[in-house]
């Protein structure tokens, strides 16, 4: 597999296992449970979902696609409501599947350099970063399955291999 194919798998991944946390695990939720401190770095699943935003779209695809390094708090909130958050977020994943098409072989070969959000410059493997994305997003969607496990709510399956068996079968 190349890299385009192997991101384009992530890329197709985070949009199938955004839809599927937020559609049927975060949508039903109260919104005591959406918005209460659950132990999460970010402390609750809003919090938490309003990062994912940030870091994936305020932040990353900005880096990527435009070569900008906007400045952005990673606690940031830019969405109070939890519908257009959960808009958002599902549009930014979505976002990331006509740029990875577009890019050349030689993209992924290459540096990505950007600034921090405590201004350091950086310059560090393109394919790297950009599987760190879709990790990323792998990582915090792992932190909400477990403080819905806690808060006694059915947990989604959210493992690659069941986007992959969704994707070949023609079932979520």
């Amino acid at each position: 597999m190349n890299a385009r194919d192997h991101f384009m798998l992530l890329a197709r991944y985070h949009v199938w296992a955004t839809d599927r946390l937020l559609d049927a695990h975060v949508a039903p939720l109260s919104e005591h449970d959406y918005r209460r401190d659950a132990g999460l770095y970010f402390k609750s699943v809003h919090g938490t979902l309003n990062h994912l935003l940030v870091a994936d779209q305020g932040l990353w695809f900005q880096r990527f696609t435009r070569g900008e390094s906007p400045r952005h708090r990673l606690d940031e909130e830019l969405h109070v409501d939890r519908a257009a958050l959960a808009a958002a977020l599902k549009q930014a994943s979505r976002d990331w599947l006509p740029a990875i098409q577009s890019w050349d072989d030689a993209r992924f070969d290459g540096p990505l350099t950007y600034t921090s959000t405590e201004g350091v410059t950086r310059s560090l493997p393109f394919a790297a970063l950009l599987s760190h994305v879709f990790n990323h997003g792998t990582h915090h969607r792992g932190q909400i399955s477990a403080a819905l496990t806690a808060m006694g709510h059915e947990a989604p399956e959210l493992d690659l291999l069941w986007s992959v068996i969704a994707d070949t079968s023609g079932r979520p």
